[in-house]
């Protein structure tokens, strides 16, 4: 029988309130009010699609294809998209998900049950990992770097928990840069979409006002649980004096994230569904050839800080 708490996916105004104060407490109502919807929200999928997307974050952050590892860990695992999407591309035959949100370790559990794949889940916080020393061969994450208040420690949990030799992998998370154009690229798609949306003519377009304010409320929350922005110089030094060996970023998502933001924003503004296939379809083919402008010319001449996306890899000596 689980000992894990129960979700608490519709958070009161005193608990809002009170996770302003409380950035772990802010991390669990925010992400509890997400998980039925996350996957939903980013597009996220077990299919090929997101197969290929996880196991290239990979290896070009690791640059290492000595696949499969024993067993695998993903801290912040949210739904599962990481780990089970890396799972299913052939890197590791048990997995562990772990993550402050008792909503986001259902989500996840479930999502590896209809899958088919060896995984366990524990609610639990990065900063005290509930694992013995010497566990896992690699330790992974997506955009959970950034929601975690005291890296220092983290990162000692991550190697402690690490075999000797074991490897971590994060990507996804912000760079300082990215996070400033990123924002305001945000910002202005939503103010301009629910604007728009109250003329009559476009009224089909826009969500019940009481959805346009919880997403309100949600976004409330996500400023007081991202946490940090990072230059990766100073994200190699903190892995680094954690006791990292050959602690490393790059960087990916320069004019991929000043589409992928207002695209996302877009999406989160309209009714579920308004937008159709035909419009999946040109968000993700412009991401890629995007993303392949930048990682092939643009990463030679554009400072690596200027980029998005930081990710981060290193071993356990």
């Amino acid at each position: 029988m689980s000992t894990d708490p129960a979700p608490r996916p519709h958070a009161t105004a005193e608990e809002v309130e009170a996770a302003r104060h409380d950035r772990k407490l802010a991390n669990v109502l925010y992400h509890d009010w997400e998980a039925g919807s996350y996957d939903d929200k980013w597009s996220i999928s077990y299919d090929e699609r997101c197969i290929t997307y996880a196991a290239d974050r990979f290896r070009y952050a690791a640059g290492d294809r000595d696949w499969p590892y024993e067993r695998a860990l993903e801290l912040g695992s949210g739904t599962g998209f990481f780990l089970l999407n890396l799972m299913q591309a052939g890197l590791a035959k048990r997995g562990s998900v772990t993550d402050l949100s008792p909503g986001m370790v259902q989500a996840a559990l479930r999502n590896a049950e209809h899958l088919g794949l060896d995984v366990d889940g524990r609610v639990a916080d990065a900063e005290k990992i509930p694992y013995d020393d010497d566990t896992f061969d690699v330790v992974v994450g997506h955009a959970v770097l950034h929601h975690i208040p005291d890296l220092d420690t983290a990162f000692r949990e991550i190697l402690r928990v690490l075999k000797p030799g074991g490897r971590f992998v994060f990507a996804g998370e912000p760079t300082k840069i990215g996070d400033r154009y990123a924002r305001a690229l945000g910002r202005l798609t939503w103010k301009a979409t629910t604007r728009l949306t109250k003329l009559p003519a476009l009224s089909s377009w826009r969500r019940p006002q009481a959805e346009l304010d919880e997403s309100s409320r949600a976004a409330a929350l996500e400023a007081v649980v991202d946490i940090h922005v990072f230059d990766p110089a100073e994200l190699e030094r903190l892995a680094r004096t954690a006791g990292a060996a050959d602690a490393r970023v790059v960087t990916e998502e320069f004019t991929a994230a000043m589409l992928g933001w207002p695209v996302r924003t877009f999406e989160a503004a309209v009714p579920p569904g308004k937008l159709g296939i035909r419009w999946a379809m040109f968000a993700f083919h412009g991401w890629l050839k995007l993303s392949w402008l930048d990682q092939r010319v643009l990463s030679r001449v554009v400072p690596r800080a200027w980029f998005y996306n930081a990710l981060i890899t290193g071993t356990k000596q």
